[in-house]
Parts: structure tokens; C-alpha cells; sequence
């Protein structure tokens, strides 16, 4: 039994990490070699190669002619999520021919506001101003934002609030325009972020094609790389627009010799993009949304992005390029004095290192920087011995196996009836 439960521990056993059984390399050039903790940005030219999600990238430390695994910390940017928080509107009602009340802040700072306005088709003006109570005569004046829903003209809706970061404990609104107090429905807050995240730029094109009279920008997305974000970057013309988009995603082809799983399908989103500059009925408006946060996909090939801008009847947005970006990933590690660093990937066979340097990690304020150097082929691979369980490698003899068992158990029941005296009559 102990030499059973030793072979069956042994077919379970992961495979470990060894640099000859990595397809690729790249050196890590660091900046200073005085030794700490050193951060390099990982760039997309390493995901077509490694792993999904990274999981078998290591780094090995070259010192006295050995390669030394060095833990490490991956850490990626993170976006910066819609955390709206509904606050309770008070005194609503009317003053003269404008609608007002107020509201109470939650305590630290903020920035932009959403009001719930409820109909279409209306331009209007919001005044704002704070004050640290309510009933403060003294008010510091925040500013004045035109919010409007343009649909019979086809730009779209915004009643956003951009105001001055700050940390009132009480605003104080007006509205000049077509919106009475049972219009205003809701009010809610944004908090400002600690700090914007940072992206990369994974592909980017201005070449449009017109399928009837829709634009269409067409990539070819690198097996394992993550596309965060759609960024246009519009020309001059036309001056505003309000378009729809749809993004849609084909996987690679599946092997004619893979029947494992059912194969992956198409994907579909959408989104919306606008720029409006101009000035209508004495309001001024400046309103840009011009990125889309892209579908979380990852497949084993390249993959076929299809980004259409629906015109409907307008002429077609004058492209700049269309840019698919990366949220920033950051690899971290304790760098030795004079330490020569290589990051080694492309070894299948690997799952994520679990390091006690990634659960206790902490970034220092000013971390030593690094890059990494040109991919290479790495000299010294070799093919890692076929690390799948026995019975995969055999499957036959699987089948061996259980037809012994159910010989056995046959032969053990036809034996066990034999020896059995038959009662007496």
C-alpha cells in the first residue's frame, strides 16, 4: 500500500520550474545596481508567448554559474470603478422660475455629480455652491454646468456635474431651464480616485474601412493579451457626434484535431462615444466620452476585433487612430547588489508561483526601475518529459486494469458460491 500511495503521489506531483524547459528569455536591464526593491513594466510583447495570465513567467538570479529563482510580485493597475453614492435631496422646490434645494456631502472629498433628471430633450443650467452648513449665509460659489439631453438631435444626454474637488459639507443647487422640481429625481456623488491608473498601448491604426455606412477598424489581438480599453482619437471633423459601437470579438479556429470542449464563440458589446463643443440657446457645452471599456477575453490564438461605428445617416467621424490599451502591469522584486536578472517563459506545463513575497509585498515610495530587454529564443531549452499522469499517457491501460478488477471480483463471487453447503431439504 505505501508503494502505491508513493507512485499515485508522484503522478500527482506538479512540474517544477527549470530554465531549460523555457521557450523564451528576456534580460532584465536595471538602472541601478546598488541592490532593493526594483519594478519594471511588463510590456504586451511577453503575453503572446507566456502562459494565460502570466502563470509561468519566473526570474532567475545568475550567480556562481547556477540560476537562482528569484519570487517576485505582479501587480496590475486598477481602474477606476463607478462608485456612485445617492444622496438625499433636500428643501426641493421652486424659487422664481428656477428649481432649488440642497445636499448634504458625505464627509471627504469628491468631485463629479449626476443628477437624475427625468424627460428629454432639454438644456439647462446648474449653478452650485458650497458651505460648511446649511443654513450658511456665506456660500463659495463651485461653478456653472450646462447638463442636456440632445436625442431629437442625435448627441446624446450628459446632466454630469464636473465640479472643483472639494469637501463641503453641504451644496447648494438652481436650475435655469425647462426642469421643474418633480424633474429632479436623484443626486448622487462620485468620490475622487487616490490616483488615475496608468495604461499601455497594446495596437493602435487610423485605417478605416465603410461597410455600407458604417466605419470599421479591424485588429488582430496576440494570443493572451488583455485589452482593457477602446480610445478614438477624433479629427476635426465632424465638430460633434454622438455614435453608438459595437465591438465585436471572433476567436481563433480550433484545430481540426481538438474536439476536447466546445469550441469558443463570438462576442459582442457596445458602447457609446461623444464629443459635443458648441453652444446652444446661450448654453455652452463641452462633453467628450471617448473611450469604451473593452470585453475581458483570452484565448489561446489570435483573435479578430471588429470595432464599427454606427454613422446612421451622418458622414463618417474623421479617425486620428483607434488605440487598444492595456491597464499597466508592474513586476516587482528584491534585487540583490550587481544581481544579473533574466525573466524566462513559454513553459505550458507551469501554474502560478505562490510566493510568500507576493502575500507580504509592500511598495516602497521611490522602488529601484528596470526594463526588459530584447525577447530571445532561449539557447538551452529542451522539450520537458510529458509530465501527464499515467493514465492519460495510457489510457489503455486503464481499460486492462478494470477488466482484470471485474475478472477478479467474478471469479472471487463464482468461487465464494461453490464453497457454500447447500441446506438440507
Amino acid at each position: 500500500m505505501r508503494v502505491l500511495a508513493a507512485l499515485w503521489l508522484l503522478l500527482l506531483a506538479a512540474p517544477s520550474p527549470e530554465p531549460r524547459y523555457f521557450h523564451f528569455q528576456r534580460p532584465i536591464q536595471q538602472q541601478s545596481q546598488s541592490g532593493g526593491q526594483t519594478c519594471l513594466v511588463v510590456d504586451p510583447g511577453v503575453f503572446p508567448h507566456a502562459s494565460s495570465q502570466l502563470a509561468d513567467l519566473r526570474l532567475y538570479q545568475a550567480a556562481g554559474g547556477a540560476d537562482i529563482e528569484t519570487p517576485y510580485v505582479l501587480r496590475s493597475d486598477v481602474p477606476v470603478l463607478s462608485t456612485d453614492q445617492a444622496l438625499v435631496l433636500l428643501n426641493l422646490g421652486g424659487s422664481g422660475n428656477r428649481t432649488v434645494f440642497d445636499a448634504a456631502m458625505p464627509s471627504g472629498h469628491f468631485s463629479d455629480l449626476e443628477l437624475k433628471i427625468a424627460g428629454r430633450d432639454f438644456l439647462a443650467t446648474v449653478t452650485a455652491s458650497g458651505s460648511q452648513s446649511q443654513t450658511a449665509i456665506a456660500r463659495t460659489k463651485l461653478g456653472s454646468f450646462t447638463i442636456f439631453d440632445l436625442t431629437r438631435q442625435r448627441l446624446g444626454r450628459s446632466t454630469v456635474l464636473h465640479l472643483p474637488e472639494s469637501d463641503f459639507r453641504y451644496l447648494h443647487f438652481q436650475i435655469d431651464g425647462p426642469i421643474v422640481p418633480d424633474d429632479v429625481t436623484g443626486l448622487s456623488v462620485r468620490r475622487v480616485p487616490v490616483s488615475q491608473p496608468k495604461y499601455v498601448l497594446v495596437s493602435e491604426t487610423a485605417k478605416t474601412s465603410l461597410k455600407e455606412r458604417d466605419s470599421v477598424i479591424e485588429f488582430v489581438v496576440p494570443a493572451h493579451t488583455p485589452i482593457d480599453r477602446i480610445v478614438f482619437v477624433p479629427g476635426p471633423s465632424p465638430k460633434n457626434f454622438s455614435r453608438d459601437v459595437e465591438i465585436g470579438v471572433a476567436p481563433p479556429a480550433r484545430p481540426a484535431t481538438d474536439d476536447s470542449s466546445e469550441p469558443p464563440q463570438p462576442f459582442e458589446t457596445a458602447g457609446n462615444i461623444l464629443r459635443i463643443h458648441a453652444v446652444q440657446e446661450g448654453h455652452r457645452i463641452d462633453e467628450e466620452h471617448l473611450a469604451i471599456d473593452a470585453p475581458q477575453m483570452n484565448f489561446d490564438g489570435p483573435a479578430k476585433w471588429a470595432v464599427t461605428i454606427e454613422n446612421r445617416d451622418d458622414p463618417p467621424i474623421q479617425l486620428s487612430s483607434v488605440r487598444l490599451e492595456m491597464l499597466e502591469r508592474r513586476l516587482c522584486f528584491d534585487a540583490a547588489a550587481n544581481g544579473a536578472y533574466t525573466m524566462y517563459f513559454g513553459d505550458s506545463a507551469l501554474a502560478a508561483p505562490q510566493y510568500d513575497y507576493a502575500s507580504l509585498f509592500a511598495i516602497e515610495q521611490n522602488p529601484l526601475s528596470a526594463q526588459l530587454g530584447a525577447e530571445a529564443a532561449n539557447p538551452a531549452w529542451q522539450s520537458r518529459p510529458d509530465q501527464r499522469p499515467f493514465t492519460e499517457r495510457h489510457p489503455i491501460l486503464l481499460w486492462v486494469a478494470l477488466i482484470l478488477v471485474i475478472a477478479l471480483l467474478g471469479g472471487v463471487a463464482v468461487r465464494s458460491f461453490k464453497s457454500t453447503p447447500a441446506k438440507p431439504s
